[in-house]
């Protein structure tokens, strides 16, 4: 198994959609919000001083993510997927710590993150990489957010 990161090309935006849409579609549905970053995923993310990066395994496209800029130095990440016949092989680790490298890298202040508690794996990965749960605003970006996560990168 050789995994790259790889950082973001149009062409690759159908991947990005996808494997969202597969998590999204499994344990809620697609929100509004969704919909805007993930169709138009160059103009709303990208073009908007945001980044996306694919793990690319066997020439095959099985993960990504993304950094959603919030302000200057404050970047949420969002969008996180593993193809689910690859899940287990530790990608969404691979693609964190990649994130956090690359967060740091770029000297940001914080990373966030919204998601649900009934995601019991990702909230553990999360947690083991220095995430903390932190009070979240009454609105949210997202209606099946019930945690907000925080990482301090210095």
């Amino acid at each position: 198994m050789s995994l790259k990161i790889i950082p973001f090309k149009p062409e690759l935006s159908i991947y990005f959609r996808d494997l969202n849409l597969s998590w999204l579609e499994k344990y809620f549905y697609v929100e509004p919000k969704d919909a805007e970053l993930l169709e138009n995923c160059k103009s709303s993310i990208i073009d908007k001083g945001g980044y996306i990066f694919f793990a690319e395994m066997d020439l095959k496209i099985v993960g990504c993510y993304s950094m959603i800029k919030l302000q200057d130095s404050v970047y949420e990440l969002g969008k996180m997927a593993v193809d689910e016949t690859c899940q287990g092989k530790k990608i969404g680790q691979k693609l964190l710590a990649h994130g956090i490298a690359f967060a740091k890298s770029q000297n940001w202040k914080h990373l966030l993150l919204y998601s649900n508690t009934i995601l019991k794996p990702a909230i553990y990965i999360y947690k083991k990489f220095g995430f903390r749960e932190v009070v979240m605003e009454k609105d949210t970006p997202y209606a099946r957010s019930n945690i907000k996560m925080q990482l301090d990168l210095f």
